[in-house]
């Protein structure tokens, strides 16, 4: 292999696995497809005998376009898999070689770091026990996978680990390569996509497949990984032992009503069912599990008396409950009366989930701890610490992780929405000139807000309807106020305001849980037991943001609100994806991080931790980037220990699908928060010396941006340049692609803009003004170019945001730029925006190239690598994609509606096909 691609050892293991698996899982595929009579298909696959670079004929087949499309979206996920292990198989060789600390982002990495900053050990313990980072599972309009392809992917890449061991027969080899092929058949005969738009109930299904199946075991070996580490370190383990759970989890499926009409009360209601459902049988399993370890017999030990009492207790609690069986679990354990005991205990958590209602069943989480503990203690006793610390402790932080509610739920509306379902409450209520409060003046506005908030009572009496925006604002208060009743907050996340412009959109909540009872009048005063959390996600918003932090904590609701937290909190959320669609790239991004520097400021002023909700996505556009660069770039000050990130779409799938990399990917995520954590309360100071600097270059790249997509002709080019409108006639996600169906940019959503620029590489929002923005420094302050050019590797912030431009400038394509330019009617408007974007686009690449003193090819040679290996079979896609976009347009323009709806279905193939290769949608 050429030395400039793999120049290291590791990189050529990591090459020849990859090679050989490719190789393997290509001829499984290719015998599948002969199989089920597509011969033709199996010899136009890609990656044939371990060709990985090979050319592959471009022209589109319209015969077998669907089922071409389908081959290889399948070989892509066939690749994906394959790099996956070589990943894994890379990183414990290079544990192997160089140590364990040798591997970026994991425990012993920045358990060292915390050492290097001084910290003795109760000062680490101290910084753990703050720690707690939330992946909040969403479901966007991007997510094309079915479930069943996914669940087909997983037992692909399960059989692909087992016909890794040496130690099976030949015979036992081919019957692994069957069952991979009868894999793949059955994936062929599935399909990949969604035929009929998913339900909320099927996407809910999906994130508690990961919350059941995943999640569970990643947070008992994240915790392994990090006592391992410690004692490493030659630090005490039992003090490791003792620390509350660093992750839990949320979701925003079955809460996030932003312009999705399909998210009712209903839903919401059903989500919370379903999602302590499955967190109750999470804490069964637990118990089974612990039972089967438990098989201590009173032969050989002495049970003591206090093990007596805990089951006499647990006895006494269950006796005469339905369908609970004392004799039968007293017999089968007559010996071993530690696995009685948890046997009881199991009892109780079925009875939680097949009749709530029961007194036997366990009440909440905190009275299974107290029995977990209980029996924790009796080991003890008998002198069995490590069957506790091995097999009581895991279970202790499975209920503490998980609760009886799995994941905490949020729910999210539009500001607008509130808006106008306050307006209807006040009509009906008779408040004068309430149809025209939406443009009474501020002050107005809130003297009347502020009067409101001083009265318990609501504006309409039970029963009155005052419109749909307020039925369905209070009516989904009122199923989080029916939760409250049976379970507390428990399970409840934040009620998040989209768009927030300004303290009268949070304020508003605040008079909308009123209405439904979700606010509490307490001691002479409304107080709201949910956070109310501002989303802030154009540039204006995140300028804006300190200011209605201010105003807001000051605010008596909210002071009352923060007095009744153990530790006042503000949590404030942060949006990468509108940001950038409004701004660009490196104006958003440093927006975000200004803005979280002084929303800091502004909620320790005001006498509240602050708490950073990122809402990332899954490409550069929309904040993603290497989780363990993203934490070291967050200004000082921005993580006191919570944060929360919401994980989107196909990057579920794509970071916790597979056990190996799920690990891998939470130990990153929780390791690199406790780094930063320890960091910004022990580590020096940010250095000021880069932020007139940078502030210039965001203000230029930003005008380059704005420039581009405020040119007249612009929409026309990216309606026709690529398939966005496709995309909106497709059946990805339960979510529509629109807030409120409007045909203009603003009313898009994020990600589906992301998506077509993607799908048409040219990536846009994740480089365009760049460029431009760096070329104006370096000719007007050429001073200042060659400082940033000195510190730039060492500066967090600009390292990680140009590192991530340069990634997206990488994926871009510019032969298919040109072809997909070439849909546009207009020739001439074509050319236009094409040769613009271009000249952007090769001066962003100069740029960079500069800055960093090398090519990327050079730099990065495995993503050069990785990146350059699916171009072959992307081209066939992409020719077939613009040929599909062709022919559906003009039936379209014809008015054939039946036609090019019977195109649909190959169009989400093409959609799906290129989302696979390029591993990202939106």
């Amino acid at each position: 292999m050429p030395s400039d691609v793999a120049p290291t050892v590791l990189r050529d293991r990591g090459f020849e696995m990859l090679q050989a698996d490719l190789a393997f899982v290509m001829e499984a595929f290719g015998t599948a497809l002969r199989a089920v009579g597509e011969g033709g298909l199996a010899e136009k696959l890609p990656w044939k005998e371990g060709d990985l670079m090979g050319t592959l004929k471009t022209t589109a087949d319209s015969s077998t376009s669907r089922g071409l499309g389908q081959a290889y979206s399948i070989a892509f996920q066939l690749l994906n898999i394959v790099e996956e292990r070589a990943a894994a198989q890379v990183r414990r060789w290079r544990e192997k070689t160089h140590g364990a600390e040798a591997e970026q982002g994991l425990w012993a990495e920045n358990l060292r770091e915390m050492l290097d900053l001084g910290l003795s050990e109760d000062e680490l313990v101290e910084v753990l026990s703050q720690v707690r980072v939330e992946p909040v599972l969403t479901a966007h309009p991007t997510e094309a996978k079915r479930e069943t392809a996914r669940e087909r992917h997983r037992e692909i890449y399960g059989l692909m680990n087992r016909h890794d061991n040496a130690v099976y027969t030949e015979r036992e080899q081919r019957r692994l390569k069957r069952q991979i092929e009868t894999e793949l058949e059955a994936l062929w005969r599935t399909g990949e996509i969604h035929v009929t738009r998913p339900t909320v109930d099927a996407e809910m299904q999906n994130a508690l497949h990961y919350l059941r199946e995943i999640f569970p075991e990643v947070v008992a070996r994240t915790q392994t990984h990090l006592r391992e580490a410690w004692i490493a370190a030659g630090l005490d383990p039992a003090k490791v032992d003792a620390l509350p759970p660093m992750i839990q989890f949320g979701t925003w499926i079955g809460g996030d009503r932003d312009g999705h009409p399909g998210v009712t009360h209903e839903v919401t209601q059903t989500a919370l069912r379903e999602l302590r459902r499955s967190a109750l049988r999470i804490q069964r399993r637990g118990l089974e599990a612990l039972g089967y370890e438990l098989p201590l017999s009173v032969l050989f030990q002495q049970a003591p008396a206090s093990l007596a009492v805990l089951r006499q207790r647990l006895i006494d609690t269950l006796a005469g409950a339905e369908g609970v069986n004392l004799p039968y679990i007293h017999e089968r354990n007559h010996e071993e009366p530690w696995r009685e005991i948890v046997y009881l205990m199991r009892a109780r958590v079925l009875l939680a989930l097949e009749n709530e209602d029961s007194p036997a069943a366990y009440s909440g989480p905190a009275e299974l701890l107290q029995d977990v503990d209980e029996l924790a203690s009796t080991l003890l006793e008998v002198g069995a610490s490590s069957l506790v610390s091995e097999w009581v402790m895991p279970l202790k932080r499975r209920i503490e992780t998980f609760g009886f509610h799995g994941a905490a739920l949020d729910v999210r509306q539009n500001s607008a929405f509130h808006e106008k379902a306050l307006i209807q409450l006040m009509t009906v209520a008779g408040v004068p000139e309430a149809e025209s409060f939406g443009s009474w003046p501020v002050e107005r506005r809130r003297a009347f807000l502020d009067q409101e908030l001083q009265i318990s009572r609501p504006f309409l009496a039970p029963g009155m309807s005052a419109g749909h925006e307020a039925d369905t604002v209070v009516n989904c208060h009122r199923v989080l106020v029916e939760h409250r009743r049976k379970n507390g907050n428990l399970g409840l996340g934040a009620l998040i305001v989209s768009m927030t412009r300004s303290t009268e959109d949070l304020l508003t909540v605040y008079i909308l849980a009123r209405e439904a009872g979700l606010a509490i009048w307490e001691n002479g005063g409304l107080r709201c037991p949910l956070p109310v959390t501002p989303l802030f996600e154009t540039m204006a918003d995140l300028a804006a943001g300190p200011g209605i932090v201010t105003d807001f904590l000051s605010h008596p609701v909210t002071r009352r609100s923060l007095a009744k937290q153990a530790t006042p909190s503000l949590q404030m959320m942060v949006g990468y994806s509108d940001s950038n669609k409004d701004c660009g790239i490196l104006a958003s991004q440093w927006a975000i991080h200004r803005a979280q520097r002084e929303l800091a400021d502004a909620a320790s002023a005001g006498g509240a931790r602050p708490v950073f909700f990122h809402g990332r996505g899954g490409t550069v556009g929309r904040g993603a980037g290497p989780t363990h660069w993203f934490m070291e770039a967050m200004p000082q000050g921005a993580l006191g220990g919570v944060m929360r990130m919401t994980e989107q779409g196909e990057t579920i799938a794509q970071k916790y699908a597979h056990l190996n990399s799920a690990v891998y990917n939470a130990e990153v995520l929780v390791a690199s928060a406790a780094a930063t954590t320890a960091r910004h309360r022990s580590g020096p100071g940010e250095a000021d010396e880069l932020y007139a600097v940078i502030d210039a270059l965001a203000q230029s790249s930003m005008e380059a941006y704005r420039e581009l997509l405020h040119e007249e002709g612009f929409i026309s080019f990216f309606r026709e340049a690529t398939p966005i409108d496709a995309l909106e006639h497709s059946r990805i996600g339960s979510r529509p692609a629109r807030r409120t169906g409007q045909a203009s940019l603003e009313d898009l959503r994020a990600i589906p803009w992301v998506f077509s620029w993607t799908q048409s590489r040219f990536y846009l929002p994740g480089w365009y003004g760049a460029g431009a923005a760096l070329a104006k420094l370096k000719a007007n302050d050429p001073a200042s170019w060659q400082h940033l050019k000195s510190k730039v590797v060492g500066h967090a912030f600009l390292r990680y945001v140009l590192t991530n431009i340069e990634s997206a400038l990488a994926s871009v394509n510019e032969q298919w730029m040109g072809h997909y330019a070439a849909l546009v009617e207009d020739k001439v408007l074509g050319q236009k925006f094409l040769t613009k974007i271009l000249a952007e686009f090769r001066l962003t690449v100069a740029m960079l190239e500069e800055i960093f003193a090398k090519p990327f090819q050079a730099r990065r040679p495995r993503l050069a690598f990785t990146l350059k290996m699916r171009e072959a079979p992307l081209d066939v896609l992409h020719a077939q994609q613009l040929d599909l976009l062709k022919r559906w347009r003009a039936l379209r323009a014809k008015g054939d509606a039946e036609g090019a709806e019977a195109m649909i279905p190959d169009l989400l193939v093409s959609v799906n096909a290129l989302a696979s290769g390029l591993r990202t949608t939106g």
